[in-house]
């Protein structure tokens, strides 16, 4: 299986550069899984595509502000670090700008007398682990230094941070917003609750990582990257019910998929668990827990896109995209939504 296969023709005016004013306005493509058919809807129109039991299954990590510009202490030269995973009080795995000046021993100052940083080590992979000397609480210290990292190809100021966050997010630690959920509103998760949906909670901690281009040919090739997640007992208890039952699980995105997945490969009875996941799926992988997805429009070639081809064939995804680039549908973090389901006459 080729990266190439995976390759679709997107006109740069469709990628959506701002969100809509109204969250759940954004338009709605609803995909057979099976056939390939797909629907023309609203992201609003949701509730009548579920069902009473169905269980939707969000992630309610919360982004960081993990892009933190400063200084070298000792040339005043200037540098960028991405905050990507923290590993304890002090110490995290960070991206660094130009990483090639950046080698262990080095300090810097973001916020003098506040917030300074050493480089600690560096990883295999250019990472690099640095730890940070701050004066009071870690989260309202980084929240005055640094900014929100959006995706590389939104060119626009974001005027309003919380628009790249979900109206659920609580738990901090992403540095890229689950995007999927970006479409709900409290109303509208009211009604879906109201209607005898069951909302349930995970968490994945969003890494930088998931904009990281394929660069093998061969899919089976790429060295997927690691993000930490919890599934706790309230998540397990309403899957595994569901899950007797035969309700569907629904994903709110690649996310939350890539959660519900690795627990369920892991362990077919799906106990609260936590750690990391490095989990790729692309097609031919057989999908133990989730039954639909609710998903962004994803980049040519990345492995969101196959993730999504895997649920729902490669051939029909393909097609869907073609469709929506010909209905001049928005794509990526802030476009519109796709759901991914069957089709009921």
């Amino acid at each position: 299986m080729k990266t190439s296969d995976f390759y679709y023709d997107l006109p740069e005016e469709l990628i959506a550069q701002h969100p809509l004013e109204d969250r759940s306005s954004s338009r709605l493509m609803v995909l057979d899984k099976t056939s390939g058919k797909t629907l023309d809807m609203h992201f609003k129109d949701l509730p009548s595509l579920l069902r009473k039991g169905d269980v939707l299954v969000i992630n309610n990590t919360r982004v960081i502000p993990a892009r933190l510009i400063g200084a070298r202490k000792d040339t005043g030269s200037p540098v960028e670090i991405l905050l990507l995973k923290r590993i304890d009080e002090k110490r995290w795995e960070c991206i660094v700008r130009p990483g090639k000046k950046v080698r262990p021993g080095r300090k810097f100052v973001f916020i003098e007398n506040e917030l300074e940083a050493e480089c600690e080590e560096v990883l295999p992979d250019g990472n690099r682990i640095v730890c940070f000397d701050f004066k009071g609480i870690w989260e309202e210290v980084l929240d005055r230094a640094g900014t929100m990292p959006l995706p590389p190809y939104i060119h626009e100021k974001l005027e309003d941070k919380e628009r790249y966050q979900t109206v659920y997010s609580k738990t901090p630690g992403s540095a890229a917003a689950p995007t999927a959920g970006l479409h709900f509103t409290k109303d509208l998760l009211a009604t879906i609750k109201e209607m005898g949906v069951i909302v349930c909670e995970v968490t994945l901690h969003v890494g930088l990582g998931t904009f990281r281009p394929v660069k093998v040919e061969d899919v089976t090739e790429h060295e997927m990257h690691s993000e930490w997640f919890c599934f706790d007992k309230n998540a397990s208890d309403i899957i595994r019910k569901a899950r007797a039952e035969g309700r569907r699980i629904i994903s709110v995105g690649t996310t939350s998929t890539r959660v519900l997945e690795t627990v369920a490969s892991r362990d077919p009875e799906m106990m609260p668990c936590s750690g990391d996941t490095n989990i790729f799926i692309y097609p031919g992988y057989e999908f133990k827990c989730v039954n639909c997805l609710i998903t962004n429009f994803h980049l040519p070639e990345s492995t969101l896109i196959m993730l999504v081809s895997a649920l729902a064939g490669k051939e029909h995804v393909l097609e869907a995209y073609k469709k929506a680039v010909e209905l001049r549908y928005r794509f990526f973090s802030f476009g519109d939504a796709m759901f991914i389901t069957d089709i009921k006459e």
